[in-house]
């Protein structure tokens, strides 16, 4: 299959997903979970993660902070460049979502900026604290699929925010250990 035909493989396989979900009449829990997930990554957990990981996170805190802190800055110019550079729309300009009407935090879809920044923080931390892992994945995980549900986002572009953060965890590791 050449590049081009994969493309369009991913693009009508998103775009048939955006449908089923953007028709989807979620029950109440599901919109606010998604809601609650979606606003906790808009940088706050994280904020409040890396202050507890700096009161409470013994010798490694600093280095861990430090880590996770540049893979999240990385993240971000990656993302703002991307999304100008694909210029690619976001479901909710295709289709109007049946329950969500949360206005997009910038105008281009490609990659999840969301998804970029809660893997990035959550995959560095738990690499210095294993036993968080849990957690901080389960949370990065919420506000990926958040952003799927709420139509901010196509299944591709938080799958690619996702990779994007994991390998800048893996690289800020290799780089602060």
């Amino acid at each position: 299959m050449t590049a081009p035909h994969m493309l369009q493989f991913i693009a009508t396989g998103d775009h048939k997903l955006m449908r089923k979900v953007n028709k989807w009449p979620a029950p109440k829990w599901v919109r606010m979970a998604a809601i609650l997930a979606t606003r906790a990554g808009d940088g706050w957990l994280w904020y409040l993660t890396g202050l507890l990981v700096l009161l409470f996170g013994g010798g490694d805190r600093f280095t861990a902070v430090a880590a996770a802190g540049s893979a999240a800055v990385t993240g971000i110019g990656i993302f703002v460049s991307v999304k100008k550079i694909s210029g690619r729309k976001r479901p909710c300009e295709y289709e109007p979502h049946i329950w969500a009407n949360l206005l997009p935090p910038d105008q281009f879809s490609f990659p999840s900026g969301h998804t970029i920044t809660a893997f990035a923080v959550a995959i560095t931390l738990g690499l210095f604290y294993p036993v968080l892992l849990g957690i901080l994945l389960f949370c990065a995980l919420a506000i990926a699929t958040s952003r799927i549900l709420l139509g901010m986002h196509f299944l591709s572009d938080v799958v690619a925010g996702a990779a994007i953060g994991v390998g800048l965890a893996y690289s800020a590791r290799a780089v602060f250990a």
